[in-house]
């Protein structure tokens, strides 16, 4: 790109940034007037929210049935109190349900900006459409349907992923305590971000262990030594190197002086597990920790559907036929070992048979558990979309992914519900982090998002329904 073409860029972000706030703002308002009451989750916040507004900080005001810390709620009374000193205005409007969830409006635009930071950060420079290709794959972010929902009720959303991204742009700037004290923001905003912070430790190791592993590469090739052969040569020659590069103290004391921040931050981790008894705060029944494998199918299935443009097309589809054709003893084994996994360690939460506000329930009801076999047929499935999106991430080095992968893990394999807001964080993170798609593909993209996001906004606001042992409004929602 010229030079004479920075300016354009930033003019095109700011008028990205501004249409889509506008469009937000309009349906913020059509949300405020449908919700005049908390709705879902909100019951627990909201009131929460107004009791910290009100300068009610003690323990003995805290609601047993909220589950996160108090990071939002925190942020929230820094952001509208001083509007009350500012303009003048009455606690009771401060503190109004329509001025805390503007918050996670607010939120939202500072989640764009961060996308386009580290687009330009993450993604190389210099092609001839990078500008173009920065702006709509920010935009697209920026409006992805599970997230974008959530900036207009009074939910963590926006705000976790609002220090998450910051954390990880001051990681990849080389600010690793500003990164850390970021993470721990995040961290109060929902628990599980720490494993963010994990990976944002993981990004400064795998960097380093890259170049040591160029290195050894280059190393072996003027030496001329036989290469190892076998069907896992490539595992054994990489887990060989891990080996011999974690028993040199150089090299550990080195990744030591990097990531002791986040270290540290895992430290008051621990040390809160155990003064908590747990990592969930509040109503404990709901959120066990378990070993739910097929959550990671989920997340495959869920990235496969939002990424399609990028990882669904017939070239795909035959090179990944053509591989299992050739590798058909490896992936008999890993079709034999998810099908155990699927019949198993397949949990379902109260939550999800319960609840018929959201699509998740509909989801299992009519698609997985409509017969007992489908869950099992929709093993190939799980292993193409899990495939395709290792592939497109080929581009990033082995020991990044090794950091992704077990980050990915680590985060939704325990959670026992199965939610499609857990799945944000971990597929903004890989979407960041693929190769610029063509523009065809971004437009295809974000005119799909578009469309679900009237569609879901318009059942949201106009297809209303009862419960028969209630007259309270029901909603359908992410």
């Amino acid at each position: 790109m010229g030079a004479g073409t920075a300016p354009l860029e930033g003019y095109y972000f700011s008028a990205a940034l501004s249409c889509t706030f506008l469009v937000s703002c309009l349906l913020f308002s059509a949300f405020s007037r449908a919700l005049r009451e908390p709705y879902m989750d909100e019951i627990f916040h909201l009131p929460q929210a107004q009791r910290y507004c009100e300068g009610h900080f003690s323990l003995s005001q805290w609601d047993p049935m909220i589950t996160t810390l108090p990071g939002l709620y925190l942020l929230s009374v820094g952001v509208v109190k001083p509007a009350r000193w500012i303009f003048g205005w009455s606690e009771h409007v401060v503190c109004s349900i329509g001025m805390l969830r503007f918050v996670n409006l607010l939120f939202s635009v500072g989640n764009f900006y961060l996308l386009y930071l580290l687009f330009r950060k993450v993604q190389p420079r210099h092609k001839a459409g990078s500008s173009a290709q920065r702006i709509l794959s920010t935009l697209t972010l920026a409006v992805f349907p599970t997230l974008y929902f959530f900036n207009f009720l009074y939910y963590t959303e926006a705000g976790s992923m609002f220090f998450t991204l910051f954390a990880y742009l001051m990681c990849l700037y080389g600010n690793h305590k500003t990164s850390a004290l970021l993470g721990f923001c995040g961290f109060m905003f929902r628990q599980t971000n720490i494993v963010w912070a994990v990976f944002c430790a993981g990004n400064v190791i795998a960097q380093k262990l890259t170049e040591a592993w160029k290195t050894e590469l280059q190393k072996k090739k003027e030496e001329r030594l036989p290469p190892i052969k076998g069907p896992f040569s490539e595992f054994r020659k990489i887990l060989q190197f891990l080996l011999v590069y974690s028993m040199s103290f150089k090299n550990l004391s080195l990744l030591l002086t990097l990531t002791w921040p986040y270290i540290l931050l895992l430290f008051l981790f621990g040390a809160f597990v155990v003064v908590n008894g747990g990592i969930v705060v509040g109503d404990r029944s709901s959120h066990e920790v378990c070993l739910h494998f097929p959550q990671l199918f989920y997340f495959f299935s869920f990235t496969l559907f939002f990424s399609f443009p990028h990882l669904l097309s017939p070239s795909k589809v035959k090179a990944f036929l053509c591989l299992v054709w050739k590798r058909r003893i490896q992936f008999f084994v890993l079709t034999v070992v998810s099908v155990f996994l699927v019949w198993k360690f397949t949990y379902v939460h109260k939550y999800l048979l319960a609840d018929n506000r959201h699509y998740t329930f509909y989801v299992w009801r009519r698609v997985i558990q409509r017969y007992e076999i489908v869950k099992y047929l929709l093993v190939p499935v799980y292993i193409f979309a899990g495939w395709s999106i290792t592939d497109s991430l080929k581009s990033k080095s082995v020991f990044w992914n090794l950091m992704f992968f077990i980050c990915l893990f680590a985060v939704i394999v325990p959670q026992k519900l199965l939610e499609f807001r857990y799945f944000i964080l971990p597929y903004v993170i890989y979407r960041l982090n693929i190769p610029l798609p063509p523009i065809s593909r971004l437009v295809c993209e974000l005119g799909c998002y578009a469309v679900v996001n009237f569609i879901t906004f318009y059942i949201f606001l106009n297809k209303t329904f009862q419960w028969p042992n209630s007259q309270d409004t029901q909603r359908f929602m992410w």
